[in-house]
């Protein structure tokens, strides 16, 4: 697995299912730099492994936009390297991606055969990554997931439970759509298809899957649902006020409804993700304790 300091590489070493029958190779920096050619490929040529996943990412969103070649190089390039070195030696490829590849103006949730049209650099890199792996590996999945957070790393929910001791009030943009997702469910759906390749079933290669929290709601409302967790478990809370994107300008621009639809992904693999409220409860349940 590369990205060995992010929230999904962290949620998989630490599930049930991958900790009896799985033996992990980790690699990040300073082992494997992406931004270097040549350095993951010789790590997956000198490790043998039986799978490649490929999670490691430029996800600094608005500093993309300031630096599309150093996104370009470890989202795209890096990723058909991975790809590439994968085929090279018989062995299949998870490639995880997002909703940015969509522009967000569908009403409905996203399918895995809807129409791509990134609006920023970030979502421009990961579709390129997604071409170069399916150009250069035919046993690839590729993995669209979306507004990811967990107890691990940075993330929007331990943001605003930080900020709830600092301020009186959250503002909070109520007018983008999505399915958050916790990278313990995450990691939780990639080990059924993880599983059966293990077992040599061969479902699913060469496709395009969402797996993403079910259901959808705005940043304002995912914040409310931390915040009313927050308050069931006695930890600091305040109020949480809606505001528009226009009210909160960032560099890149975000789609307005990036919904994912993981039907695709439950019929090939028998599993389905939780409602997000659900898995947002669970998460803020562990953040607490571990206080």
């Amino acid at each position: 697995m590369t990205g060995k300091h992010g929230q999904l590489v962290r949620s998989l070493l630490e599930t049930p299912s991958a900790r009896e029958a799985v033996e992990w190779l980790v690699t990040g920096r300073p082992e494997v730099d992406l931004q270097c050619p040549g350095s993951l490929a010789r790590a997956i040529r000198d490790q043998a492994p039986d799978l490649v996943i490929n999670a490691a990412a430029f996800t600094v969103v608005d500093q993309a936009e300031e630096d599309e070649a150093a996104t370009m190089r470890v989202n795209a390039d890096a990723a058909g390297e991975a790809a590439s070195a994968a085929r090279d030696h018989a062995i299949p490829i998870i490639q995880v991606s997002t909703d940015y590849v969509f522009d967000g103006r569908a009403a409905a949730a996203y399918r895995e055969d809807m129409a791509t049209s990134p609006l920023g650099v970030y979502g421009r890199s990961k579709l390129a990554g997604e071409e170069q792996v399916r150009a250069a590996n035919p046993d690839h999945l590729i993995v669209r997931t979306a507004w990811l957070y967990s107890p691990f790393g940075n993330n929007f929910v331990k943001t605003i439970m930080r900020a709830a001791g600092q301020r009186d009030v959250l503002t909070v943009v109520d007018d983008q759509l999505g399915s958050p997702t916790s990278t313990l469910d995450l990691a939780a759906g990639l080990m059924s298809a993880i599983n059966g390749l293990a077992k040599g079933n061969r479902t699913g290669l060469g496709e395009t899957y969402h797996l993403a929290g079910s259901g959808r709601t705005t940043w304002c409302g995912l914040a409310t649902e931390v915040m009313a967790n927050c308050r069931r478990l006695g930890l600091d809370h305040v109020d949480v006020l809606p505001i528009a994107t226009a009210d909160w300008p960032t560099r890149a621009p975000r789609p307005h409804n990036s919904e994912l639809d993981s039907g695709k992904f439950a019929d090939a693999f028998g599993f389905t993700m939780p409602d997000w409220r659900h898995s947002v409860r669970n998460v803020v349940e562990r953040l607490a304790a571990d206080r």
